[in-house]
């Protein structure tokens, strides 16, 4: 008999333990949630949780990279635009230079110090040409390490990039050309309807000037039509930047809309809901000191002191 007691008293303290220390882990549990502000402490308290987190934390990694790739973009978009804009304020600058010197009341020596000033634009509109982006590469030169251009002693330009400007991603699955080619700018037919571009009709009108006689005027006669057809180049490369540009704009919301999204799902999922734990805190810890007394007064009973002899 005094066995089956032992046995008995013994199996109560066992069990009364085991139901202690397990309201104890949940107490504990609310309590972390609580304090980290996350529900769950490993994968295994909730595994299909945990797939739609990694899932939707690996969205958000493949979007950050994409949003660097939309920034680059944007940026190299946005110096595009600018260039191309001083380029047309040397195109119009060349443009008052060449009436002047169509004029007939010209004598070969202004002619002559036109066409050096003309020189002067040519360069400049080359080193804008040769503008290099975020990254240090050749923005009208599709990205290749040096330059888009080269100029030599007589004044001829030689475009020596890359076929098409660089693409990059910009996120939901779409992608953008971050520039386009000197040859997509400045290309242009002259006055007789032959191919060429601004920077060579700037060379060989700066050429002709510096020579004078007869031919200086015609020549500026000449350029005027060419130059208005390359000022329209230009102009036409700007619009197809800028429409580049809020498109890219347009995306880059929609994918913080999306990123926001995720975020709003990505708390439903893992965070903590604090009222609610909080009063599931409460419910558990009010059980666990009634099971606690329960648990002393019962131990406390003569009749289990008896058992236990």
């Amino acid at each position: 008999m005094t066995t089956i007691s032992s046995t008995s008293t013994a199996s109560f303290y066992t069990s009364a333990s085991e139901q202690l220390s397990s309201l104890q882990a949940e107490v504990n549990a609310v309590d972390n949630s609580i304090s980290t502000g996350s529900q769950y402490t490993s994968a295994s308290q909730d595994p299909e949780a945990a797939a739609q987190m990694r899932m939707l934390q690996l969205q958000d990694s493949e979007a950050s990279a994409d949003k660097a790739s939309s920034n680059l973009a944007s940026t190299n978009l946005g110096l595009a635009d600018s260039t191309m804009t001083s380029m047309i304020n040397d195109i119009n600058e060349a443009t008052q230079l060449t009436n002047q010197a169509a004029t007939g009341t010209l004598t070969d020596t202004q002619r002559a110090s036109i066409g050096t000033q003309i020189a002067q634009i040519q360069q400049n509109l080359v080193s804008l040409a040769n503008t290099h982006d975020a990254n240090g590469n050749a923005l009208f030169g599709g990205g290749v390490s040096g330059n888009a251009y080269t100029l030599n002693a007589s004044g001829t330009a030689t475009y020596v990039g890359a076929a098409t400007s660089q693409t990059v991603p910009i996120g939901g699955g779409q992608s953008v050309q971050v520039s386009l080619t000197g040859p997509e700018i400045l290309g242009m037919t002259d006055v007789n309807g032959n191919q060429t571009d601004v920077i060579n009709t700037l060379g060989a009108l700066s050429t002709a000037l510096k020579a004078g006689g007869s031919a200086a005027q015609t020549a500026a006669s000449s350029a005027l039509t060419s130059l208005q057809n390359g000022l329209d180049a230009v102009t036409t490369a700007q619009t197809v930047i800028g429409s580049r540009e809020s498109w890219v704009s347009l995306n880059a919301q929609n994918q913080t809309a999306a990123t926001t999204a995720r975020a709003t799902e990505e708390s439903q999922i893992g965070d903590t809901d604090v009222s609610t734990a909080a009063i599931k805190l409460q419910d558990l810890t009010t059980a666990l000191q009634a099971s606690q007394a329960c648990f002393v007064r019962l131990s406390s009973l003569s009749l289990f002191s008896e058992l236990g002899n």
